[in-house]
Parts: structure tokens; sequence; C-alpha cells
């Protein structure tokens, strides 16, 4: 792996010796350790302005194909490969809590968060509990509670739906032992309230997963802070929607380029509400 963006200011000594020229030292191909990588991926520090107004930090990491592709055949794994698990693994390890839509829970067959050593020390120092929770968006709640990701969760899973969800729904989903959030006043969720509903259980370093609708609704609802997407060196075709399906904004938001990773051709990008 090696960092296209922003590269560091090393200046090395010129060919042939000369001390008085210099030249832009190049990116160095090689394998990063999980701290590396957690800290390039580091959520913003509390006095950081961008948290200024905000409840927390709402972070979506997602995958497409060089000809735009979200998924093939409904899946993001065909898009992956071994550097994309490890960020994805890392930018687990740093959230307090994993958003994720209903229907990716089915596609993807979601378990339950796990706890890896490699960053129990960082969570500790942070006051974070062992793994994040995973926290599904549903409007109808028709979700199977028997699944281990609602009966063999490290910490419970949370359940946001809308006020207005069924009342028989949410007692199974407690039933089960999930944690059930009220952030809309309807059937369903209202997106811009995400964030301040889970900071409310003091989960405010926050990563979404997708789908790309609940991603959509996110950015139209100007909720999203950052974007990790990762471009994969592959053609899909195929009919399967962009990482973002959702309502047109009025003007499009601007986001401000942090970083670009490569890795085997993948390309590993950042970027932060301006």
């Amino acid at each position: 792996m090696r960092r296209l963006f922003p590269l560091p200011v090393q200046p090395v000594s010129a060919p042939g010796g000369s001390n008085s020229e210099v030249v832009a030292a190049g990116p160095a191909d090689r394998e990063w350790t999980l701290a590396e990588l957690a800290d390039a991926y580091a959520y913003p520090a509390p006095d950081d302005p961008a948290l200024l107004g905000r409840s927390g930090w709402l972070r979506a990491n997602m995958v497409s194909s060089v000809d735009g592709a979200a998924h093939h055949e409904g899946r993001s794994q065909p898009l992956s490969g071994a550097a994309d698990m490890r960020i994805f693994g890392v930018l687990r390890g740093l959230a307090d809590a994993v958003v994720v839509g209903a229907e990716t829970v089915r596609k993807e067959g979601y378990r339950p968060a796990r706890a890896r050593e490699a960053f129990a020390a960082r969570r500790a120092a942070a006051g974070q509990g062992p793994a994040p929770a995973i926290a599904v968006v549903t409007a109808g709640l028709g979700l199977d509670f028997t699944l281990p990701l609602f009966t063999e969760p490290l910490v419970p899973t949370v359940v946001l739906t809308g006020a207005g969800a069924s009342a028989d729904r949410v007692a199974a989903a407690r039933a089960a032992g999930a944690e059930v959030l009220f952030a809309g006043e309807g059937l369903g969720v209202d997106p811009a309230r995400v964030a301040g509903v889970l900071a409310e259980r003091g989960h405010t370093r926050l990563l979404t997963e997708g789908g790309p609708m609940l991603l959509g609704q996110f950015a139209a609802a100007g909720a999203l802070d950052e974007m990790c997407l990762t471009l994969a060196p592959v053609v899909a075709v195929g009919e399967a929607p962009r990482i973002m399906n959702g309502p047109a904004v009025p003007v499009p938001e601007r986001f401000a380029l942090a970083s670009v990773l490569e890795d085997a051709g993948f390309l590993f990008t950042r970027y932060r509400r301006s």
C-alpha cells in the first residue's frame, strides 16, 4: 500500500549526490500496519472545527467498480479485495456504532461486530466498548430476530425506527435483546435525526455501510460528514445502483479530498465535508 495524497514533505538528495539539489520523495509501497491505518482513518479530535454544531461524525464506507456499480448480483464482496477488507475492519474498529439499512442486513447476512485485540487498547483509551454496536435502520422491522445479529452480539444490536412502527414488531425486537430507538415521528426514520439519537446513547463515532438507499438518504439530508470510497479495478456492468440512491439534492454538496491510498490497483479515497 502507498499513499498518493497527501504526500509527506520528505526532500531527499537528488541523483548525483549534490546536497544543494533535492527532489520530492515518492510514495513507498509497503504493507501498512493496523495501527498506521487506524491513525490514517482516525475520527476528528473533539476540538476539530468540523464537529462544531454536530452531534457526532457520520462516516460512510462503500466500494464501487470503475463503472459505478455498488455491488455485483446483490453483494459487495465480489468488488472487494484483501486491502479493502483490512480497511473495512479498521473502520469498524474505530467506530462506536455501525449504521446499516435493513435490506443490506438481509442481503449481506450481517453478523455482530467482533472484538479485536489489535484495537482493544485504542478503544479502551477512547472510552469505547469492546466492539461497535450494529444499528439497523428499518421502517417495518421486517427482521429475523432469531439470527446471531440479535441473539449473539457482544454489545446489544440497536434497531432504529419511527415512533409509528408496529408495536408488536417493536416488542419482538426488544424481546430478542435489541435496543429499539425512535428516530422519526412516522413509520420510518428521519436520517437527519439518526446521529443525534445515537449520540444520546454515547455513540458519536458513526460508520454507515449502506446500502445505497440509506446512504443516499443521509447525503440528501445533509447528515453525511465523510465518505470513504474504495474504487475497485473491476468492471461489473449489469444494473447495480450507484453507491447512493436517493432523492436529488437542490445543489450538489462539495466535499474536500482528505486522502488517497493505493494497493494492487484499488484506490482508497476519503472525502470530508467542506
